[in-house]
């Protein structure tokens, strides 16, 4: 069991760590409104994870399928959502890097948005699918396997999300407030860029 939870922990961190669409959202987060908004995106990424390696380690022939019959639904919401988050984080005009200004309400909408954003992102749901299988973990078995699974997914994929958002919060003090609004545009633009492709796969070529 030890064994598993490692390899389950290894799972979400090997999830979180690229850079992709959320991480630019987590550093842009960490940046303009502190410590504790990076990490409630990255709770609402692990969360999203989470779910993703409960439907694997309950049934990863099934969750392969049933991801294989929505790809095309998903592949259009998850890349006009990320299309809209790009050009709304484009338009901020960045926040003093020196105030934190996430309040508890502002944090569960940063968990919400991030959480269905993850759910619905493509690129994720591919690389957690090939991930999972890479690892071993395609058939957790029984009896409290697929629990170890969850648990050790939604750990590796926070601790991740974790360092990153207080690495962004130590430095983020000694930057210069244009630098955050740089940081806006070019989340931005990452984003946008992530929904465009998403959008693309959504119709045969």
């Amino acid at each position: 069991m030890p064994e598993l939870f490692l390899k389950s922990v290894l799972v979400g961190l090997a999830i979180a760590a690229p850079v992709g669409p959320i991480g630019a959202l987590c550093i842009n987060r960490s940046l303009t409104r502190g410590f504790w908004a990076g990490v409630a995106g990255g709770l609402g990424t692990a969360l999203a994870d989470a779910s993703y390696g409960a439907a694997a380690a309950l049934g990863f022939a099934a969750f392969s399928a049933a991801l294989a019959t929505i790809s095309t639904p998903l592949a259009l919401f998850g890349g006009a959502f990320l299309i809209f988050l790009g050009w709304r984080e484009m338009r901020k005009t960045g926040a003093d890097p020196a105030v934190d200004t996430a309040g508890r309400g502002d944090l569960m909408r940063t968990i919400a948005t991030t959480y269905a954003l993850t759910i619905a992102n493509p690129a994720t749901i591919l690389s957690f699918v090939a991930i999972f299988a890479g690892f071993g973990l395609a058939d957790a078995g029984g009896g409290i396997a697929p629990a170890i699974v969850v648990f050790g997914v939604f750990a590796g994929s926070l601790l991740w999300w974790i360092f990153l958002s207080g690495l962004v919060a130590i430095i983020r003090h000694r930057l210069p407030k244009e630098f955050a609004r740089w940081v806006a545009r070019i989340s931005g633009g990452i984003l946008i860029g992530f929904g465009l492709v998403a959008v693309s796969t959504a119709f045969p070529h």
